[in-house]
């Protein structure tokens, strides 16, 4: 990446900056790879960030099963982490995970569950998982919280066998195939069957996702997912377990990833050969990624005090401005052979885009995904009606609280619960016209894909080579963004 006028003085974060369109022979967003080349097995650069309001099983299926990763926090018990590993291995790369009830479940239970799924709907079985019907959102509104989903469900929806859909990366032409079957027969949501017992369910937005993105698969073909391990403790040891459950991807995680700590931790684990990618951080440096690296990261996490939840800046005056901070630390990452995941601080799919010009293999989000139907948080209404998560700093003394409940006393943990640098309850609210997931990686992945569009960009390694940048003024931001409601 190269600047139009000369690299400033002063560093820069996302809204400081612009890219310049150059002459392009990539007619169309679908001539644009997004593939990682850091290791890692993603087919689009994005992360879900390692917080406890933002990463659960939930997410990391949803994610892997479109190309990205998700990571599950340090502070999950180790017996939990692993199960949840475990169980997203044994989801489906193609079908999406239904809510599954009995006939003698109350409309009150299915109210609690139905929106942990964008698809929106139950679909109720008998014992042996056979298909009864389905029952969708709308139909448990205006009901008596205790009816039985026996009296609401319609029986007549139809199924579909597995065999229609049996491979990891099914054909365009087999997907356009069923996305007319499905416009033809007017479905907006289908339980797949295999052998007569649920196995997923389809609907005619996860036919077309399956025709744009391919699944993060490891080596046997199942979903991959991350999973984080702190820096105190038997550190070396929760990763053997988190390895030896399934975790294909590593994430050595401290607030300030450039102390001794860190690199101590980062030697152990480095050498008892995991055979998995290690990523380590934070840090903001050339200086800091040369320590990491050397210590045995594959990959740096990059970003202090940029995130949503995080007083950092404002408690401490500790960090830098994310962009500035992304261009250092992968060209160095990039001299030594490793790479740079950013981590924070984007809000829009510009910002994402400029951190991956910036040199960035992928870009970590947190709060952005915490406001969705895939993250762990339930599902809560404010006094106008707006829904909304909660979400919170992995530095805030609610997750200091959280991380060291079985550890330390009750004493120590109001000591440390003194000095937080974190929101503990903030508001996520869910996007109306993007609650899911999914509805957010689709508007990501277009404004990526358009960028390197562009840029004249293929790939994402084409991207940063390409990429030209410029320095703009408030008021050059300002003039980029829509005007909803007239002048």
């Amino acid at each position: 990446m190269r600047f139009i006028t000369g690299r400033p003085e002063t560093d820069l974060t996302y809204s400081d900056v612009f890219l310049v369109p150059s002459r392009s022979q990539a007619a169309s967003r679908f001539d644009v790879s997004l593939e990682t080349a850091d290791g890692t097995g993603t087919t689009i650069p994005l992360v879900a960030a390692n917080m406890t309001a933002v990463s659960g099983r939930r997410m990391a299926e949803t994610l892997a099963r479109r190309g990205g990763l998700a990571v599950l926090p340090q502070d999950i018990p180790l017996d939990a982490a692993a199960a949840t590993i475990r169980w997203v291995k044994e989801r489906h790369p193609v079908l999406e995970t239904p809510v599954r009830l009995g006939p003698d479940d109350t409309a009150l239970e299915a109210l609690h569950l139905v929106r942990k799924r964008s698809h929106g709907h139950v679909v109720v079985t008998d014992a042996e998982r056979r298909v009864l019907g389905v029952v969708s959102a709308d139909s448990l509104e205006s009901v008596d919280r205790f009816t039985p989903l026996s009296r609401l469900l319609d029986s007549s929806s139809r199924t579909l066998e597995l065999d229609a859909l049996a491979h990891a990366r099914p054909t365009r032409a087999a997907l356009s195939a069923l996305y007319d079957d499905f416009v033809a027969s007017r479905s907006a949501f289908v339980p797949v069957v295999d052998s007569g017992e649920l196995a997923g369910v389809l609907t005619p937005q996860s036919l077309l996702r399956a025709s744009v993105y391919s699944p993060a698969l490891d080596g046997e073909g199942r979903l991959r997912i991350a999973a984080a391990v702190g820096v105190n403790g038997d550190a070396a040891g929760r990763a053997e377990a988190l390895v030896a459950a399934g975790a294909d991807v590593l994430v050595m995680d401290t607030a300030h990833g450039h102390q001794e700590k860190m690199i101590e931790v980062l030697r152990q684990v480095r050498a008892a050969g995991l055979g998995v990618p290690l990523v380590a951080g934070n840090v903001v440096t050339a200086e800091g990624v040369e320590d990491l690296v050397e210590a045995g990261a594959d990959i740096v996490k990059v970003g202090v005090g940029p995130g949503a939840m995080c007083t950092t800046r404002m408690m401490t005056a500790v960090g830098r401005p994310q962009f500035s901070a992304v261009l250092d630390a992968s060209a160095r990452a990039r001299e030594l052979g490793a790479h740079v995941w950013a981590d924070g601080g984007v809000r829009y799919p510009r910002d994402v885009a400029l951190a991956l010009a910036a040199g960035a293999s992928q870009v970590m989000i947190g709060s952005w995904f915490a406001g969705t139907f895939e993250s762990p948080g339930d599902l809560l209404t404010d006094a106008s009606g707006r829904q909304y998560k909660e979400s919170f700093g992995m530095a805030s003394a609610r997750a200091v609280a959280a991380r060291t409940q079985s550890e330390e006393s009750a004493f120590e943990r109001a000591r440390k619960g003194l000095f937080e640098e974190g929101i503990s309850s903030g508001r996520m609210p869910v996007d109306p016209q993007r609650p899911g997931v999914e509805d957010l990686l689709d508007q990501i992945t277009s404004g990526v894909r358009s960028s390197c569009t562009y840029a004249g960009a293929r790939t994402l390694e084409e991207f940063h080579a390409r990429a030209v940048a410029g320095v703009q003024s408030a008021a050059g931001y300002e003039e980029g963004r829509p005007v909803q409601s007239g002048w």
